[in-house]
Order: C-alpha cells, then structure tokens, then sequence
C-alpha cells in the first residue's frame, strides 16, 4: 500500500508540477544507509537485551534472534560489525564533505528563531489534529510560520540524533572492546547504561520521524524526495519558504525543472 502510494505522488509530481532539487544523490545514500543499519542495530541489539525487566519486546524477541543467527554470540557479532560500519560510514562521510555538508548541517540545525519556532510548535500541530477551521472558529490563527531547509520540527530531532548517535557510537566502541581490558569495569558498565537509554531515546525521536514523513498528511513529499532528491515546488515553498526563496533567487544556476 504505502509503495503505491509513493509511486502514484512520484507520477503526480513528474506530470504536473514543477520539482525542486533537494537532495544529493550521496544524501540519499546515506539517508538510506543509516535506515539499513538502525533496522539491524534495532533488531539485534533487542536480542542482547536478556533481561524480562528491560526487555521492551518480552523474551520471545530474545528467542527468535538466537534462532535467525544461530547464538547469542553470532548476534553479538553482527550487532557489533553492524555498529562499526555504521559509525564508520559517518565518521568518513563527516570527514570527507566536512564544510560542503557537516558544517552546513550542523549550523542549519543549531539556528533558531524563538518567536516563529515557537509559533511553529504550536501551530502546527493543532493544524494537523484540530484543522484550520476549528483553529479560526477558537479565534487562532492557522497560518504556519515559514521555515528556513529544515523545521524546528526536524531541527529538534536532528539535534539529539547527532550528538545521541556520537554517543552510541563512543559507548558501543568501548563496550565492543570491553574483552581487551582497554577501559575499566565501571567505564564499561556505564557505557551499556547509557548505550541502551540513549538508543532508546533517539529510537522514540525517530517514530515521531517516520509519521511526519510517511504517514503525516501533506508531508508525502518530503519521503518521496528521498528517492528522487526533489520536491514539488509548491510544496517547499509552503513548508520551507525561506529555502525556497533562496534556491529561486540562485537560478537559473538552481535545479528546478518540470519533471
């Protein structure tokens, strides 16, 4: 159902509106990427959860990843492999496209204005759950304040998830060598604390995440742009009106076309 539905938005937008570049082909891959590698870090890290109490899943979860990797020792393994890719793969990334892409990622994300985001936090939930109508009738005013690449929504979620996943990633390292003796017991011990509360927060982020982007209405074309790397120009000039007016002033060196 939901890759019908991006396909039939992909033929809408190619057909009738005119598509702004928003994504590097390298953006996408690693957006996906960090898809792939949350998904087996997720799975297999809930398998090392051998604990009733904390495990969120319940023991069968436990059961079933013995039994797809054969042993809790091969799970740790790819779970283990798995996060050294991961962490890798971004730290290189980083590196390589540091002022093209981190530093402008890092400052986009670090800018704030108190007044519209705050308007924007509150405006535009309610226009997601209450709708426009019922906001005018309670005498508020529905119109969402424009926003710059990113929202304060997304901005808010960026945030904990880079500086989180530097923090799974250091704490998953030291764990991950813990048999070498490198560190010490306590250290160890409060990487796992930390690795698993950190990991879980970051996880509850990223539900919020993943509605916005592929079950919230209007927002379809933000995961669309995930696979094409553009959006309907309408569409950022609605929901990232400061960005829009910039790459527009920049043509016709920007990338905008009708399909």
């Amino acid at each position: 159902m939901m890759r019908q539905r991006i396909l039939a938005l992909m033929k809408e937008n190619r057909k009738n509106r005119k598509m702004i570049r928003r994504h590097s082909v390298h953006a996408m891959i690693m957006h996906w990427f960090n898809t792939v590698c949350w998904c087996v870090l997720l799975a297999t890290g809930l398998g090392l959860v051998d604990n009733p109490v904390l495990q969120p899943l319940g023991m069968w979860w436990i059961r079933f990843m013995h039994s797809v990797f054969g042993s809790g020792a091969q799970l740790l393994r790819v779970h283990i492999v798995c996060g050294a890719i991961w962490s890798i793969g971004f730290l290189l990334y980083g590196i390589l496209y540091f002022k093209s892409v981190t530093l402008v990622f890092v400052k986009e994300i670090l800018t704030f204005s108190l007044k519209r985001d705050l308007l924007w936090l509150i405006r535009k939930p309610l226009t997601m759950t209450v709708g426009p109508k019922i906001m005018k009738r309670l005498g508020m005013t529905p119109e969402i304040p424009d926003q710059g690449f990113y929202n304060v929504g997304q901005k808010l979620f960026a945030i904990p998830a880079l500086f989180g996943g530097m923090i799974i990633a250091v704490t998953g390292w030291i764990m991950a060598f813990s048999k070498q003796d490198l560190t010490g017991v306590d250290t160890v011990q409060w990487s796992i604390l930390i690795h698993f509360i950190t990991s879980g927060l970051v996880f509850a982020g990223l539900l919020i995440h993943i509605y916005m982007a592929a079950i919230a209405r209007g927002e379809w074309p933000a995961l669309v742009s995930m696979f094409t790397g553009k959006v309907p120009a309408d569409y950022a000039k609605d929901h990232h009106r400061f960005w829009f007016e910039e790459v527009v002033s920049q043509e016709p060196a920007a990338d905008v076309s009708s399909r």
